[in-house]
């Protein structure tokens, strides 16, 4: 408890004395300015004093203990920090369109650069996003998984020259999987610019991060149970989809989680494949289709207020769409291994009833064996009494 109350005074300490130093620093010594900079040096300040302060209790082992932990815990707050600053951000340019109802109902049709932000909205790059990362999710989700199932599972020269492309793949400009899709697809094949289109640029941007992350998960799973299936005379496809795949299917969803917000944000592949409408459009295959982030850098390049406003509060929308995801991939596939819902439960206990049942009604149509009276042999006879 004692050395509880030590460690908080000296991280109390130490940062209080950073702070004073490089006050005086910037104020009365040197003649420095600016936020980043005395950020920094008020930071690498706070780490010597704080190393200073544990020493005078501490070992060497020690020193160097706390001053990782005081780095990795520092480098979270300034993670939590820096994603509250973009979040609040967003919101707080965006407040003068987020308050108008017709924002989430109306399309751009009706309005122009000039027009009040009581018309139009941006619903047309919602439901665009939606379409597109649906039609995304169809596409990587069945190949990827397999694709994954079939290197973790199916070791050999060829499963490593796959992995190899897939890592090779993971670092794939946005632009290039663009330019690849409007050259085979709309060039090479004829297609017109469309939902379709952008989804299958999203597509391969998506391919390449859900394999490699879902690979990672599925080699995690222990080898103890494949060896229990096999020794139980089951298939490998019946091992890998009642043991592997349940096993870490949190881990996979959180693969689709990566690869959805990897394709979800792009915005240089749907202007080439899709280009841009100020219209409603549900047909994916014919037709532009705009996105949330194409209309963001849309309306924020704009130089009228309004327009920057209505950008502010689409990249606003995106954000509250991709947590509306997040959240619901992990509701109906974040369970670990061995966690059922009710529904689950509830047919696992009328399985185990019937089963009980049916083993009941076995055993009591089963016909007993005919007794036997016990063989006696010549040394039984002997030890008869007369």
């Amino acid at each position: 408890m004692q050395s509880r109350a030590s460690d908080v005074y000296a991280v109390v300490g130490a940062g209080a004395a950073a702070l004073a130093l490089t006050w005086v620093m910037f104020g009365w010594l040197l003649p420095f300015n600016g936020v980043v900079g005395f950020v920094v040096v008020a930071y690498v300040l706070f780490l010597a004093l704080y190393a200073l302060l544990v020493s005078f209790d501490e070992d060497g082992p020690a020193i160097v203990d706390r001053i990782a932990a005081a780095v990795v815990r520092s480098m979270g707050l300034l993670l939590v920090a820096v994603l509250v600053f973009v979040v609040s951000y967003a919101l707080f340019e965006g407040r003068k369109a987020l308050v108008h109802l017709n924002f989430f109902t109306e399309d751009m049709q009706l309005a122009g650069p000039l027009e009040p932000l009581s018309v139009g909205g941006a619903l047309h790059a919602a439901v665009g996003t939606l379409v597109q990362i649906t039609l995304a999710l169809l596409v990587t989700v069945p190949v990827g998984l397999v694709c994954a199932v079939f290197l973790s599972e199916v070791p050999g020269p060829f499963a490593r020259f796959v992995r190899t492309i897939v890592e090779a793949m993971t670092a794939l400009p946005s632009i290039v999987a663009g330019l690849f899709i409007y050259a085979t697809v709309i060039l090479g094949l004829g297609m017109d610019r469309s939902g379709l289109a952008a989804a299958l640029a999203l597509a391969v941007m998506m391919l390449p991060i859900i394999i490699r992350a879902a690979d990672v998960v599925i080699r995690l799973v222990p080898g103890t149970l494949r060896e229990a299936a096999y020794a139980m005379g089951t298939s490998r496809w019946r091992t890998v989809w009642h043991v592997v795949l349940p096993t870490c299917r949190s881990g996979l969803t959180t693969s689709v989680i990566l690869g959805t917000g990897r394709g979800i944000g792009e915005t240089s592949p749907v202007l080439l494949t899709a280009g841009f409408t100020s219209e409603m459009n549900l047909d994916p295959t014919s037709g532009p289709m705009v996105s949330l982030p194409l209309a963001t850098f849309q309306y924020v390049k704009s130089p009228e207020p309004t327009m920057i406003a209505r950008g502010f509060g689409t990249a606003a929308l995106l954000m509250a769409l991709v947590l509306a995801l997040f959240v619901a991939a992990r509701f109906f596939g974040g369970r670990g291994p061995g966690q059922l819902t009710r529904r689950q439960e509830h047919r696992r206990v009328l399985a185990s009833r019937r089963d009980a049942e049916r083993f009941a009604e076995s055993h009591v149509a089963a016909p007993n064996p005919p007794s036997t009276p016990p063989r006696t042999t010549a040394l039984d006879e002997s030890r008869r009494p007369s």
